[in-house]
């Protein structure tokens, strides 16, 4: 890597680092500047950047995402109930645990390539979800889902000290409260510190031998590389940055249940990468936040709004717009993400990113166009000359 490419990267980091530690800031006027809000940008940002490094660098596509993001969640509640509610063993636990998991998936799973890999990561997700739903109800606690109780052990916080209330505990980072803007900046700062970690992978020898092996895997092989423990590894990362990710949605709110590993929260993040632009350090972060943010403004319509909002039309067509408005709000905002999702890949293949491209482009080829007639009669005069 030359010395410019550092230095953008440096550009890079640090402005991603200043806009989502100032999001309270620039989202105020969209009014998404709450605490669990951004707490689910953060999460589902990283998430979704852990997701790339698998699909976007190897174009290897994952449907059983999900299974690692309840394993996290799973561990760190568990780290609660038995450890301490202090968020770092939980974090620490999670990560060992979703990377042991995601070696046993992918080990199996890698065994096969194209379309085999996606289903047979479905099939380990989706029996990951039917198993905590049924067979583990010892460890998952089956439909309830996993939660705190009052006779937990919590040993690490009876050794030190920590006298049990009448209430249940708060998860904390050394006493401070994991819940409204600490969670969230704790989220942010784990969020940076993952994206850093996704540079140097995209920048390292590393990610660029698994960019060869989506480029020509085949050619590869010729060659006499193994590039199986490549593409391990590559899962295995991945799996941690989906375990993270559930480690953190159990430190704001201390609970986990198997619907976090349905095939649709799989579906979800793969819509967040490619909404954002695969095989890009920006961009599935922009595609998380854009998909969270439409679902918060969208979902939360109903009725009532609806008829605020056509509250100028006649009663008739006021009625009927209500009722056409209605499939795409509410339980139904899914449909208005399909068709993003639609105009995205017909009109911006790549995704929010190369929308950026384009206006970057725009602006420079502007000022191409002006430079053009001076470039062009000094040829013109040196060819008559």
């Amino acid at each position: 890597m030359n010395k410019l490419s550092a230095v953008s990267d440096w550009i890079l980091f640090a402005g991603f680092s200043i806009a989502v530690l100032s999001m309270p800031v620039w989202l105020a006027p969209f009014g998404a500047d709450y605490p669990d809000l951004m707490q689910r940008f953060a999460i589902f940002g990283l998430f979704a950047i852990g997701f790339n490094i698998l699909f976007g660098l190897t174009g290897y596509l994952s449907f059983g995402h999900a299974a690692f993001l309840g394993i996290g969640s799973y561990a760190a509640v568990w780290s609660f109930k038995l450890l301490t509610m202090n968020v770092l063993p939980a974090i620490m636990l999670s990560v060992v645990v979703a990377g042991v998991f995601a070696f046993a998936v992918g080990y199996i799973s890698l065994r096969r390539s194209g379309i085999y890999f996606s289903i047979l990561t479905l099939a380990f997700a989706q029996m990951s979800y039917n198993l905590a739903y049924s067979v583990l109800t010892p460890i998952t606690n089956g439909e309830t889902g996993l939660q705190l109780t009052l006779s937990d052990a919590r040993v690490i916080d009876g050794i030190a000290g920590i006298e049990v209330t009448r209430t249940l505990p708060f998860t904390n980072l050394f006493g401070l409260k994991m819940s409204g803007m600490p969670g969230f900046y704790f989220c942010a700062v784990v969020l940076i510190i993952g994206f850093f970690i996704s540079i140097r992978i995209f920048r390292s020898p590393f990610g660029t031998m698994l960019k060869g092996i989506k480029s020509n895997q085949t050619r590869m092989a010729y060659t006499g590389l193994n590039t199986r423990p490549y593409l391990l590894w590559a899962f295995i990362i991945s799996g941690m940055y989906a375990g993270l990710a559930g480690a953190l949605m159990a430190v704001t709110d201390p609970l986990a249940g198997a619907e976090r590993m349905q095939w649709t929260a799989s579906g979800e993040v793969v819509l967040m990468t490619i909404l954002g632009g695969v095989g890009t350090l920006v961009g599935p972060f922009l595609g998380a936040a854009f998909i969270k943010y439409f679902e918060n403004i969208f979902s939360a319509y109903n009725s009532t709004n609806l008829n605020q909002v056509f509250d100028f039309l006649p009663d008739g067509i006021q009625a009927v717009a209500v009722d056409v408005a209605g499939l795409f709000v509410g339980s139904g905002w899914h449909l208005t993400l399909g068709l993003l999702f639609m105009v995205t890949v017909i009109f911006l293949p790549g995704g929010i990113m190369e929308g950026v491209r384009r206006l970057g482009l725009l602006v420079t080829g502007k000022s191409k166009k002006n430079k053009a007639p001076a470039a062009g009669s000094s040829s013109t005069a040196n060819e008559h000359s």
